[in-house]
């Protein structure tokens, strides 16, 4: 079944800035299944993102080639698989990312807690904020929680730098971004002239080929932001702290790119940094607002450094909220704002999104904002920014897109309308991971969905990896990345030629 209309993706292609006629050229693909089931509309919420970004994609193409807009068609099952791919991931047939043993959803004096200590910093602040011994197993961590409110660990874990959060419906949530969804503007500064890219090589369409971005982000919806740059022939380069590994996430988000590792505190990794910026077209960052501020990195700093750059910006909780300062992720944020308490399948027990849908959908979104300013300072110039919080995409879901499926503004009652396949009545999950299928009014009575037609492999140096495939499409542009992931941190700090062959194939879907 396809369509051509989805009220969801108008709204973000408005919200970027788009000619709402564009969407005219999207064609929406749908499955039979139900693709991302949740009690929220995330099935929706996904295909959305994954529209807008492919069409910010075709936009620039049609640019660049001074062709008309390309057709871009947004695939049910290519987006489910997209948005759960470090779940699908496998390396030598085993998984290699997982949410650790200390991470996880536990019962506290009176409710419960969500914490996030993937890292190995973060579970040594998590439990030395709690008083407990370095080594401290699971079970330890669980007594200590037992005997504690969940405010006072959320409030102890934020004064010493940890994860946790208690958990809140979307009524008693101190944590809700109440700023818009994204955040664009042109920065005032020095007159930044239109930026006009070469010509394209002849073969697939690649709308970033020579656009050089630098990648500030970590775990999932930053690098998935910039892994999607990548795909449409962007020179990516991430850059990380020596001490802050991120290999297994690295193993997923970095095909495309090259990786690098720098300490911006010391003076010679800072000047090759600053070297790297001096050229760069895009500046992708996924910290905190203010972490980054030390390093000259604020945007009327940088609009008055490097007029023309294209600033992307995301966090957790936003620039608006009580919480702007503090640290979080995808699970946390489902926690804080009222979604594990919606998603609960046992009574008593908080519940979770069939995906970090989160992380996913502010990735795509991100993408989309980049894609579009490059756009714009090619034909009028300017310092463009584009800011996003996790916190911010989740009250889009639970706010917005719930008041449109409830009001009935979606296309019908079918498989894949807003009101149809991937949202469901009933079901169970368990932290996210689907364990039964629901009936959310699909066609095939609640099929569940199989990703193998959107999985594929590749030799790389880790080993043989099965991955998802990309989503974001457009006719003529790649079905894939040019490169797997390398080594994280192996790269050097250097920018390739902005018309470096490797820069330009994209290799062909195995």
């Amino acid at each position: 079944m396809t369509r051509r209309w989805e009220s969801a993706t108008e709204e973000l292609w408005g919200l970027l800035g788009g000619d709402a006629s564009a969407t005219a050229s999207v064609t929406f693909t749908l499955r039979p299944a139900d693709i991302l089931p949740s009690r929220l509309p995330v099935a929706t919420m996904a295909r959305a993102a994954i529209a807008v970004c492919a069409l910010a994609a075709a936009e620039l193409a049609a640019l660049r080639t001074g062709g008309p807009l390309p057709a871009v068609e947004v695939d049910d099952g290519a987006v489910a698989a997209a948005f759960t791919s470090e779940r699908l991931l496998r390396v030598d047939g085993a998984a290699p990312i997982g949410f650790a043993p200390h991470s996880g959803f536990w019962p506290a004096a009176d409710g419960w807690v969500r914490t996030h200590a993937n890292y190995p910093h973060h579970r040594d602040r998590l439990l030395t904020a709690l008083g407990l011994p370095a080594g401290t197993g699971p079970d330890g961590l669980a007594t200590a929680l037992r005997g504690l409110p969940a405010a006072a660990v959320q409030e102890r874990a934020y004064a010493a730098g940890a994860l946790a959060v208690a958990v809140r419906d979307a009524a008693a949530s101190e944590a809700t971004d109440r700023g818009p969804l994204l955040e664009t503007g042109r920065l005032p500064g020095p007159p930044a002239a239109p930026r006009v890219f070469g010509p394209l090589p002849a073969g697939v369409v690649l709308p970033a080929h020579g656009v050089r971005v630098l990648d500030l982000t970590r775990t999932i919806a930053g690098p998935i932001a910039t892994r999607t740059l990548a795909l449409l022939g962007a020179d990516v380069l991430r850059v990380d702290h020596p001490a802050l590994p991120d290999e297994a996430a690295h193993l997923d988000s970095g095909f495309g790119k090259r990786s690098t590792r720098l300490d911006l505190d010391s003076p010679p990794d800072r000047a090759v940094f600053d070297d790297l910026l001096a050229t760069a077209d895009v500046l992708v960052t996924g910290y905190r607002p203010g972490a980054l501020d030390r390093f000259g990195l604020t945007a009327d700093h940088l609009a008055r450094r490097h007029p023309g750059l294209v600033i992307g910006r995301l966090s957790a909780w936003g620039r608006h909220g009580r919480w702007a300062d503090r640290r979080g992720f995808d699970s946390l944020v489902q926690a804080a704002t009222g979604i594990a308490v919606t998603e609960s399948r046992s009574p008593g027990r908080p519940g979770a999104l069939p995906c970090q849908g989160l992380d996913h959908a502010t990735g795509y979104l991100l993408a989309a904002a980049v894609l579009r300013a490059l756009t714009a300072r090619s034909t009028a110039g300017g310092t463009r920014t584009a800011s996003l919080s996790l916190a911010a995409t989740a009250r889009w879901l639970t706010e917005d897109l719930v008041e449109r499926r409830e009001g009935g503004t979606g296309a019908g009652t079918g498989a894949g309308a807003e009101t149809g396949a991937g949202e469901m009545a009933d079901g169970a999950t368990v932290d996210g991971d689907v364990v039964g299928a629901a009936a959310g009014g699909d066609v095939a009575g609640g099929s569940v969905f199989d990703p193998a037609p959107w999985l594929t492999e590749v030799d790389a140096v880790a080993g043989r990896m099965t991955y998802a495939v990309p989503a974001v499409r457009f006719a003529g542009g790649p079905v894939n990345w040019a490169t797997p992931p390398g080594r994280w941190g192996a790269d050097a700090p250097v920018w390739l030629p902005r018309d470096a062959p490797g820069d330009t194939p994209a290799r062909p879907l195995a």
